[in-house]
C-alpha cells in the first residue's frame, strides 16, 4: 500500500524544476499532493495510511485548509469501524476566522475543551501551516501533540525543529528523497 502510494505521488505529484515554495523558498522540487488525494485510489491509500499513525485517545484530526480538508475527511472516515481509533471526528481550521455569523476558526463537530487532537498536513516544509493549525486548535481547548504529513521535504531540519519548539511530534509517511530517489 505504501509502495503504491509512493508511486502515484511520483507519478501525479511530484515535478523537477525551478519553483518557489508558499514558504518563500526555492527548491528544484515541487511537490503537489492534490492530484493524489482528490482521487478517489489516493485519498484511500492516503487516509489508511494517516490512520495508522493516529494514537487511541485521539477523538479529532485536523488541519489547516486547503491542503488538509481531503485529509481530514478521508481519515475520518477511514475510521469507521477501526478498532484502535474509532468514529474519528474531522475539524477544519480557517486561514481567517468567519466573515459572519460566529466567526468561527475551526469548523466540524467540536469536541469537548480537553479531547486530543491529532494535525494533519499534505506537505511539510517549515511546518508554519501546520504549527498554524495547532494553534488554532490550542486555542479552542484541545490538546495537541502531534502532526502527521504525507511527506517532509526535509529543508535543513527546519519543520522537526519546530515541531519540537512547539512541543509536537512528527510523523511523516515519506521524506522528499524517497520521491527522488535522490537516497538510492
Amino acid at each position: 500500500m505504501k509502495e503504491e502510494l509512493l508511486e502515484l505521488i511520483k507519478e501525479r505529484g511530484y515535478r523537477k524544476g525551478d519553483f518557489t515554495l508558499s514558504s518563500g523558498k526555492k527548491s528544484e522540487h515541487y511537490v503537489n499532493c492534490k492530484p493524489v488525494t482528490l482521487s478517489a485510489q489516493g485519498i484511500n491509500l492516503v487516509s489508511t495510511l494517516l490512520l495508522e499513525c493516529i494514537s487511541s485517545d485521539v477523538v479529532a484530526v485536523g488541519g489547516l485548509t486547503l491542503g488538509a480538508d481531503p485529509l481530514v475527511t478521508g481519515v475520518a472516515m477511514a475510521s469507521d469501524g477501526c478498532l484502535w481509533a474509532p468514529d474519528l471526528n474531522g475539524l477544519i481550521v480557517r486561514k481567517e476566522p468567519k466573515g459572519y455569523g460566529t466567526g468561527a476558526w475551526i469548523e466540524g463537530p467540536l469536541p469537548l475543551e480537553g479531547s486530543k487532537v491529532t494535525v494533519l498536513e499534505d506537505v511539510i516544509t517549515t511546518g508554519g501551516s501546520a504549527i498554524k493549525a495547532v494553534k488554532r486548535l490550542r486555542d479552542a481547548g484541545y490538546v495537541v501533540n502531534r502532526v502527521v504529513s504525507i511527506i517532509d521535504r526535509q529543508e535543513d531540519g527546519e519543520a522537526d525543529t519546530a515541531m519540537k519548539l512547539a512541543g509536537l511530534e512528527l510523523i511523516s509517511i515519506f521524506k522528499l528523497d524517497e520521491l527522488t530517489d535522490e537516497n538510492e
